[in-house]
């Protein structure tokens, strides 16, 4: 069990850190992706930062559980979050966003299976 949990949670953490990274030195795919999702790109180093904390709060989770549990529930909103923005400019390309959001909830879940709800070993 420790062996999955720690492999979605690594995984989860180095895709939404990879995204971070993107969004902090303004790589032109978030950019171009916030265009067309009509969200400001001032919009992005904050995104860029969520991301980022949720990233080093699933990793900080493996020591702390509930801050694993915390990050990867935020990342789930996060995720949310973006699909309302896809639905409210009428894109139904939900490919990476279901990769991303996925990975949010597998770790979520990874988290609450292995360590419980209260975050006890």
């Amino acid at each position: 069990m420790f062996t999955a949990y720690l492999a979605v949670t690594l995984l989860a953490s180095a895709v939404n850190g990879l995204a971070a990274i993107a969004n902090l030195i303004g790589h032109d795919h978030p950019k171009s992706q916030a265009d067309m999702l009509r969200v400001p790109r001032s919009w992005m180093r904050p995104l860029g930062t969520l991301l980022g904390a949720g990233a080093l709060g699933l990793l900080t989770g493996i020591a702390v559980p509930m801050l694993g549990m915390l990050a990867a529930a935020g990342l789930v909103l996060y995720f949310l979050g973006a699909f309302g923005a896809h639905l409210r400019v009428r894109d139904h390309r939900f490919g990476p966003w279901a990769m991303f959001f996925s990975l949010a909830v597998a770790a979520l879940a990874m988290n609450l299976a292995y360590h419980g709800p209260f975050g006890r070993a």
